[in-house]
């Protein structure tokens, strides 16, 4: 077996590589319709004359906002939407507390060990490859996504979809795409992210989605850095963010759209605040070299020899007070965690705030494990997220105990009137937050 060993490396510094390496590719794509919009092949649909208004939906990731972040700095523009509509006490993600996992579950309705997406980083032994977040052209092949997005659960229906930026959104799903969509940039302007999604949804009834997804990262890639419990930054990119979401809803009512569309306004996941102090060094323990480690940090995806797991769970399991090593059928079962072939034999999993590296690397680098971090097992409260929603579709002035994510693909589903596809979600459990 050939081994591939990366030092662990968080989400921000491989989305600064995906950024420089997709400016160029952007740029190269030129100015397609409605704005530099890379359409699939989907004829645009006819005017519905003499029909009813259609349900819009749009969906934004504020990444890695906390489920108490409007707590910490001042959110006119969150505040205005969840006292006239409906927010949850918190979105409870999915194991592993990731990006990419938790994304796809939001838009798909599955578990990880459903959609295939099992972590940020991980393993195919079927491929003999790895899907690597920094490696964007990993994220373009199909065969890594299974299950159906919502964009493409729309569009089998008739339905347009756009999505400005969504992991998943650039992959095809039995040869469909959104009708719009952006190849990742991460140095993207806002302010360009929030005129295109304006000018998608004012467009011509016959080329209008229905809906939309946006992506918006700041939160996320500052508080990696920052406490996100005591740091000024982390405060201004909170009201950053939300400023940007204010020129997006001041443009909504200007064009007249503001009654007819629906928000949902959620995150990934939490943050829980890291230290220098608190690592485990998985080299005073285990030759790294002789093992496949493909994630890191704070879960360790670990990949033995044929014939060697057993000696490496039993060198690792109480090796350390902070971690915490399971086999892959004792994974815990509420964590929906052990029945795909890219979920490795062994998963280790730091206590919350814990980090975990190899001396080398903490030597180079020990600022690094200063900030925050998440990945850590979903009931922990710092791995809450944030659930805002308001329209025309939805309650007022409501507030609801925590709710699920896997359980946000129906309720996209049932807004825009679209018969979903299997999914691990149930509507029962959220169908309260709706007027009918």
């Amino acid at each position: 077996m050939s081994r591939q060993h990366q030092p662990p490396v968080r989400e921000t510094r491989p989305l600064r590589a995906f950024a420089i390496y997709l400016t160029g590719l952007s740029m190269a794509l030129g100015i397609a319709l409605l704005g530099a919009c890379t359409g699939t092949s989907q004829e645009p649909r006819a005017p519905d004359q003499g029909q009813p208004e259609r349900p819009t939906l749009l969906l934004i990731s504020l990444d890695g906002f906390r489920w108490d972040f409007m707590e910490l700095a001042e959110t006119p523009s969150l505040d205005r939407l969840a006292a006239s509509g409906v927010r949850a006490e918190r979105l409870i993600p999915i194991f592993p507390t990731k990006t990419f996992p938790n994304h796809f579950t939001i838009v798909t309705g599955l578990y990880p060990e459903h959609h295939g997406i099992v972590a940020n980083n991980f393993y195919d032994p079927t491929f003999d490859a790895s899907f690597i977040l920094a490696d964007p052209k990993t994220h373009a092949q199909a065969p890594w996504w299974e299950g159906e997005p919502i964009w493409v659960t729309a569009e089998k229906q008739g339905r347009a979809a756009a999505t400005y930026f969504w992991p998943g959104s650039e992959a095809e799903f039995e040869g469909i795409r959104p009708t719009y969509w952006k190849p990742y940039d991460h140095g993207a302007p806002y302010d360009e992210r929030i005129d295109q999604v304006l000018a998608w949804l004012d467009s011509e009834e016959q080329v209008r989605p229905d809906f939309v997804a946006l992506y918006l990262d700041l939160v996320d890639t500052v508080t990696h850095s920052n406490d996100p419990d005591s740091s000024p930054r982390v405060a201004e990119a909170i009201r950053t963010v939300d400023a940007v979401l204010g020129r997006l809803l001041d443009g909504l009512t200007a064009s007249g759209q503001e009654g007819r569309v629906n928000l949902l306004v959620v995150s990934d996941h939490g943050m829980a605040s890291t230290s220098s102090g608190r690592v485990i060094f998985l080299d005073d323990y285990l030759d790294t070299d002789k093992v496949r480690i493909v994630d890191w940090d704070p879960v360790l995806s670990i990949w033995p020899e044929p014939g060697d797991a057993d000696r490496v769970y039993e060198t690792l399991v109480g090796a350390h007070p902070h971690l915490r090593v399971f086999r892959k059928e004792e994974i815990p079962e509420d964590w929906h965690y052990r029945d795909h072939r890219r979920i490795p034999p062994l998963l280790g999993v730091a206590d919350e705030g814990w980090s975990i590296t190899t001396r080398p690397i903490f030597a180079s680098n020990p600022g690094f494990f200063e900030g925050a971090n998440h990945g850590y097992e979903p009931s922990l409260d710092s791995m809450g997220a944030l659930f805002v929603a308001h329209g025309p579709a939805f309650k007022e002035g409501l507030v609801v105990p925590p709710i699920e994510a896997v359980d946000l693909y129906e309720l996209m589903c049932s807004i825009l009137d679209l018969a979903p596809a299997a999914n691990d979600g149930d509507l029962t459990r959220i169908q309260h937050l709706l007027r009918r």
